[in-house]
């Protein structure tokens, strides 16, 4: 893929298409296109009552767009249970290079100073391409992707992308949809001008919960 360039990537997502690669040390790149797509209804996103205390609790300081490129290679490190990652450096190019258009995102969770979760994700109109999320705390993605939820509800956006369905994605209310049905979701979702940063950049957990809760 060494012609393909950053506005064929925004054209990929606008598809519905992302990049992987087999391997961390594999340059390689191909396009993914799943007949089954992961997404998180923003509308029914589960917030347990346990998740939704530490998120009020303040326990940790989120973050975003402050460590972008820490994130993604947090994301694409080796962990127990998952030696291998689909995110090889010419991903990360990539991605940097969405970050420096404003395409992407992180959400950080710190503590004491220190990076200890996040996720990031690409924005296009009104949907959030979710790419990967890391922990190396308890909950610490996780109250990431509550930050996250808030925020795109606050914004106005219509699609989370999961890309696939998981057993932990599955608790917070993700589903698997049909690949039609998905290009009617993203089709909607793009037509709209979704604003990662509406929300109050000093919300509090207690705010995250409650814009959360309300109904869209």
């Amino acid at each position: 893929m060494e012609t393909f360039s950053l506005d064929d990537l925004i054209e990929c997502y606008r598809r519905g298409v992302f990049p992987m690669a087999d391997a961390r040390h594999d340059r390689r790149v191909f396009l993914v296109d799943p007949a089954r797509r992961g997404v998180i209804p923003l509308e029914r996103f589960h917030l347990s009552r346990r998740l939704a205390r530490t998120v009020r609790s303040d326990r940790f300081e989120v973050r975003t767009d402050t460590a972008f490129g820490e994130v993604v290679a947090a994301c694409a490190a080796p962990r127990a249970g998952r030696m291998e990652t689909w995110i090889n450096e010419p991903i990360e190019v990539m991605c940097d290079a969405l970050f420096a258009q404003g395409l992407a995102h992180s959400v950080e969770t710190w503590r004491e100073g220190r990076l200890v979760g996040g996720l990031y994700g690409v924005a296009i109109g009104g949907a959030f391409f979710g790419e990967s999320m890391f922990s190396l705390e308890r909950d610490a993605s996780k109250v990431a992707l509550a930050h996250l939820v808030a925020r795109l509800k606050v914004g106005g956006f219509a699609l989370l992308d999961a890309q696939f369905l998981t057993d932990h994605l599955a608790t917070f209310g993700a589903e698997e949809i049909s690949r039609s049905a998905y290009a009617r979701q993203l089709t909607e979702a793009l037509a709209l001008a979704g604003d990662f940063r509406r929300i109050d950049p000093y919300a509090g957990g207690g705010a995250v919960v409650q814009a959360i809760s309300q109904a869209s």
